[in-house]
């Protein structure tokens, strides 16, 4: 399966399959690169190193590997991989190469599209979470003190390679981490999607590639985030919230779909979203796991202070009307407050 991405001045493939991972040498021959260098995690790197070495055989192979996990997309291994990879000899005209999860590939990213001003780079998610999510849309970034992906950049990839062989050796804990956006991708845009996830009557590759599309519908519309991609944030906005109250040590899905949970109660508490909506999704988290942690979300208002999208003191927040219809709706903290005095069943 290809998915193109008509991004103005930056088109791109997102190639979905088994054993995809071998047109990577196809994409450096064609660029004319006698270099692989790549970015990767521990993790990654212990388990697929040999198949990589072995796919590239004829290039001059040069890896980083950084820790794996969410502390590593931070100012100071920002600077490690990018000092590593000019003393490794990288080039404005080379690629890079990320080969991870979500960590990965928003690291990855950030670092090309600020060395040498920008390089390409390729996206080859290794986790559920990054197949349908991080990979696709060019948003890169790193962490601060103060909260997620503060400081960042658009940065369109050269290609996304999305091989399914890489679920084989996806832990539980990261699979159910990745369900959750497909959950979500449901929710905001495919009826379809949802119900076959309810009845699950689904396969891997259709259901991913089902995610996907919805985020390609949005970001066609709007590449860089001023009105409908904001949709692709329904659950981020505590969910985020929730993430760094608890210093990343909840995973981004987990934390998302709290965020959904809390999404739909004050949209019910505003009179904006169907009651029905609460129950449904209770339902489908609760087959993967999800959704069970409830978090109080008046702890968590403070921490929305730091969201991309709070303007001014008013925090453009993305609630659903009904399956399909996201909705942005001004709120301020203090209406946040107020939807939680009581409990919403």
């Amino acid at each position: 399966m290809i998915i193109h991405m008509p991004i103005e001045q930056h088109p791109y493939d997102i190639q979905i399959g088994f054993d995809t991972l071998s047109l990577l040498k196809d994409v450096l021959i064609k660029h004319q690169q006698k270099k692989a260098f790549i970015l990767t995690d521990e993790t990654v790197h212990e388990l697929y190193k040999d198949k990589v070495d072995k796919l590239l055989d004829e290039f001059d192979i040069h890896y980083v590997v950084v820790k794996a996990g969410e502390t590593s997309k931070s100012i100071e291994i920002f600077e490690l991989v990018s000092n590593t990879l000019i003393e490794q000899g990288i080039k404005r005209d080379n690629i890079l190469i990320t080969l991870g999860g979500g960590v990965i590939g928003d690291l990855g990213g950030f670092v090309a599209s600020t060395l040498y001003r920008g390089i390409a780079y390729i996206q080859i998610p290794t986790t559920l979470l990054a197949m349908v999510d991080s990979s696709i849309g060019g948003k890169t970034g790193i962490n601060t003190a103060l909260g997620k992906n503060l400081i960042g950049a658009f940065h369109h990839p050269l290609a996304v390679i999305i091989d399914l062989n890489f679920l084989n050796t996806l832990p539980n804990h990261e699979y159910k981490n990745g369900m959750a956006e497909i959950i979500k991708a449901g929710f905001i845009g495919d009826q379809a999607l949802l119900e076959k996830l309810e009845a699950q009557d689904i396969q891997t590759e259709d259901m991913i590639t089902r995610a996907i599309l919805v985020k390609k519908t949005v970001v066609i519309k709007d590449p860089y985030d001023h009105h409908e991609r904001m949709f692709l944030n329904f659950g981020h906005t505590f969910g985020h919230a929730f993430e760094n109250k608890t210093n990343y040590t909840v995973s981004h899905g987990f934390a998302v779909a709290e965020g959904m949970i809390i999404a739909i109660r004050i949209g019910i508490k505003l009179g904006l979203t169907e009651r029905t909506l609460l129950k449904r999704i209770h339902n489908l988290l609760e087959r993967y796991d999800l959704g069970l942690l409830k978090p109080n979300p008046n702890h968590l208002i403070e921490q929305t202070d730091q969201d991309k999208k709070n303007l001014k003191g008013t925090l453009n927040m993305v609630l659903l009307e009904g399956v399909g219809q996201p909705k942005i709706v001004a709120i301020t903290k203090e209406d946040l407050y107020g939807c939680f005095n009581r409990k919403t069943t």
